[in-house]
């Protein structure tokens, strides 16, 4: 009987799966590292023990890449903690900026009968309250046609679709000017000098012009049908 993975384990590969979701660019350790906040040698010694159970491929000085087997386990591990996000948010009554911590500590002691009973419970949701979308049960994953704010050129309108949840502080800024998941936006211009991306908040009477950084436009996903001329797809 194959045993269950640890916790550890659990933690690594969805933190590889997550790295590399929204991106081409495969995880370096030291990276890896640095998301999970542990030594780098840490990180060496768990590489190679994921290696021995046939979860990641990686050679010395090369990045991190998910085997089949892996992005199972992963693929797994992000539809518990998503569908946990999303019960925090929607029946708990848990901010945004909350529940990320919450579904880290209650994703590994679920079992998947609960995992499932709380899926059918919220309506099988597609996506957690940050935009991401939720694994199905066999692993199959819909991503949304959509690009950084940051990479759009001005003119170009959609509605915001996905909101990183690595800062927890810009979520609550974010929600104090009243964005969110499927807010109106449209790119007008850059400011000059390496200044802010001025975009249109909302619709109708009630838009406005806002300015936005550099590090809340890169985590910032908006829904497009169709690539955009111009637009570049970055790092989440």
């Amino acid at each position: 009987m194959k045993s269950q993975p640890s916790s550890s384990i659990e933690d690594y590969v969805k933190v590889i799966y997550s790295f590399t979701e929204w991106q081409d660019k495969p995880i370096t350790s030291s990276q890896l590292a640095a998301r999970l906040g542990v030594a780098n040698s840490s990180v060496s010694e768990m590489v190679r023990k994921l290696k021995d159970q046939g979860l990641v491929d990686h050679r010395p000085y090369g990045a991190v890449r998910l085997t089949a087997e892996g992005e199972r386990l992963a693929l797994t591990m992000v539809r518990r903690h998503r569908l946990l996000e999303t019960f925090l948010v929607e029946e708990l009554g848990y901010s945004w900026d909350e529940v990320h911590d919450e579904a880290e500590q209650l994703e590994h002691a679920v079992s998947e009968t609960f995992v499932e009973r709380l899926a059918e419970k919220l309506g099988h949701p597609e996506r957690d309250p940050h935009g991401d979308p939720i694994p199905t049960p066999t692993g199959r994953v819909e991503h949304p046609s959509a690009f950084p704010l940051g990479g759009l050129d001005p003119g170009h309108a959609g509605r915001i679709t996905r909101i990183s949840d690595d800062d927890p502080e810009m979520l609550r800024y974010l929600a104090r000017e009243h964005i969110g998941l499927d807010t109106a936006v449209e790119v007008v211009r850059r400011k000059p000098f390496g200044g802010p991306l001025v975009v249109r908040i909302g619709g109708g009477g009630a838009a406005h012009e806002f300015d936005v950084p550099d590090s809340i436009a890169s985590a910032l996903w908006v829904h497009s049908d169709a690539p955009h001329e111009g637009c570049t797809i970055e790092s989440a």
